[in-house]
């Protein structure tokens, strides 16, 4: 996919006050950056406008804040001070940043939290043109933010003198393209986690250029139900059923169901794991893990495939006992010498805790955006700035 779009890195922004909207939302405990990654992901593009002579200015937002009721737990200092002392110049924090960067010529500029602003969620269209008039040039570049309809995100783009997407913004789009427009076949989708509501569009759009689909987590135990087979007090969506039927009942695309999994009888991290056969799971029972007879059945389907889309986790990972199929996943992906994205918080975690990250062509900074640009192909922010 060609995108008419500027790109920062092709613009001269010589004197130009440029303001970039990023992904600066880092887990902060009790004030300490518990992973710096979004950080890291974002110095180059901050290093490429500064070094083009630009006066920068970065937006993020950060955690869920009510506005109505702020107490600075989500403040972006934190991140401010880091940027500080990894870049090794000064950083200018701003709280009321709408009011003072006008009278700032020269520094670094670190904005205070977006979700702050009271118009920033609703995509207030005063909010929206008033952060676009800080600003020479407006630079999108936080694909973890991109499906988001918020003022800083598509107001300001639309409003603002000049817009154009960064570089890492760019480059998710690129890869992402490569994978669901020209895959290399077969192409294997492996989607796990909670919830099959906020990934049933993304399912469904997969199934139509899909060899496989591999569903883990909760999403499993709902087309198992789908499937006619007893789950148990396992995690379900009782309104997503039909949904997975539909998708179980599709030609062309294989969703292959677990044949056994791992159960206890409550979700805890001193549970007893038990393997159980998918026909024997008692009414008690909580899936939590596929089993070692399915993750043989991912296993060779994954060694086959020649591009890979992972998004979520096969089992609650984070307990060693049920554990054992999201890390077998993960090291079959690893051995797979096709071309892999992975994308979604919990899924980075799964990659950093088995250490297979040198193996993964790309790992998306974005969940949510993630699984949007696979269902429609396009981004609001993307949409906002073709037009």
């Amino acid at each position: 996919m060609e995108l008419q779009i500027p790109l920062m890195q092709d613009l001269d922004l010589q004197g130009l006050r440029t303001m970039i909207r990023l992904d600066l939302n880092v887990p902060i405990e009790n004030g300490v950056i518990t992973s710096e990654a979004r950080i890291h992901a974002a110095l180059p593009t901050i290093e490429t406008a500064l070094s083009k002579g630009a006066q920068v200015i970065l937006l993020s937002h950060l955690g869920r804040p009510n506005p109505e009721a702020l107490d600075g737990s989500f403040s972006l200092e934190p991140v401010a001070k880091k940027l500080e002392e990894l870049m090794s110049r000064p950083v200018c924090f701003l709280a009321d940043w709408i009011e003072l960067i006008p009278d700032i010529t020269d520094a670094l500029i670190v904005c205070e939290n977006t979700r702050y602003l009271k118009g920033e969620k609703t995509n207030d269209e005063s909010l929206s043109k008033q952060i676009a008039n800080l600003c020479d040039v407006y630079v999108m570049d936080a694909f973890g933010a991109s499906h988001r309809q918020h003022a800083s995100t598509c107001g300001a783009v639309q409003y603002a003198k000049q817009a154009c997407i960064g570089p890492l913004l760019s480059r998710e789009i690129e890869y992402l393209t490569k994978a669901l427009s020209e895959p290399d076949k077969p192409l294997v989708a492996i989607i796990g986690g909670a919830k099959v509501s906020s990934k049933l569009g993304a399912i469904e759009s997969l199934s139509k250029i899909c060899d496989h689909i591999i569903v883990g987590g909760g999403i499993a135990n709902t087309f198992l139900m789908a499937n006619g087979k007893e789950i148990g007090k396992s995690l379900v969506e009782l309104e997503m059923v039909e949904s997975a039927t539909r998708i179980l009942k599709l030609d062309g695309v294989n969703v292959p169901m677990p044949i056994d999994v791992m159960v206890a009888k409550e979700l805890s991290n001193e549970a007893i794991a038990e393997t159980k056969s998918i026909e024997e799971i008692e009414s008690d029972d909580v899936i939590l893990d596929i089993g070692p007879e399915t993750a043989i059945i991912y296993k060779d389907i994954i060694n086959e495939a020649k591009t890979i889309i992972w998004n979520g986790p096969l089992g609650v990972f984070e307990f060693d006992q049920f554990s054992k199929g999201t890390k077998s996943l993960a090291k079959a992906v690893e051995q797979n010498s096709g071309f892999k994205i992975v994308g979604g918080g919990d899924t980075v975690a799964v990659v950093e805790k088995y250490n297979i990250a040198d193996s993964i062509n790309y790992i998306s900074t974005g969940g949510g955006a993630f699984l949007e640009f696979v269902k429609n192909g396009t981004l609001p922010s993307i949409e906002v700035l073709k037009s």
